[in-house]
């Protein structure tokens, strides 16, 4: 495990690598300690990093996740294996129902989404 890693602003590829491997590493750091405080400055560099980075289209996020299959090469029968509920996916994907967090976390890794693009609200369509 790295430790004492002095961070400065993310310019490259390959820092942001190294800032998410290490993020990964101190994700479940206890609050208040030494490595809870490095975490915490990656997620605002992590988070910096990506919004210079990504220009992402302004649609809702089910939008959002179409467009990313369809970059990728995945269909729902993809997103299902991943998530676990071929029906649900479907549901989402009809705007039948609402992203689960569950779902807006296994989305966004697989696709490469920041999570704040999911998270926004969106209409759903004839839900009684």
């Amino acid at each position: 495990m790295q430790t004492d890693k002095n961070w400065y602003l993310l310019e490259s590829s390959s820092d942001y690598e190294k800032a998410v491997n290490r993020y990964e590493e101190l994700k479940n750091a206890v609050k208040g300690s030494k490595e809870h405080k490095e975490k915490m400055l990656l997620v605002h560099l992590i988070a910096d990093f990506e919004s210079k980075q990504w220009d992402l289209p302004d649609v809702d996020p089910v939008e959002m996740i179409k467009i990313r299959m369809e970059d990728f090469g995945f269909n729902a029968t993809t997103l299902a294996k991943e998530y676990g509920d071929k029906g649900t996916v479907s549901k989402v994907l009809n705007y039948k129902q609402s992203l689960s967090l569950t779902m807006i976390r296994k989305f966004s890794d697989l696709l490469k989404i920041p999570p704040a693009w999911l998270i926004k609200e969106y209409p759903l369509k004839n839900v009684l």
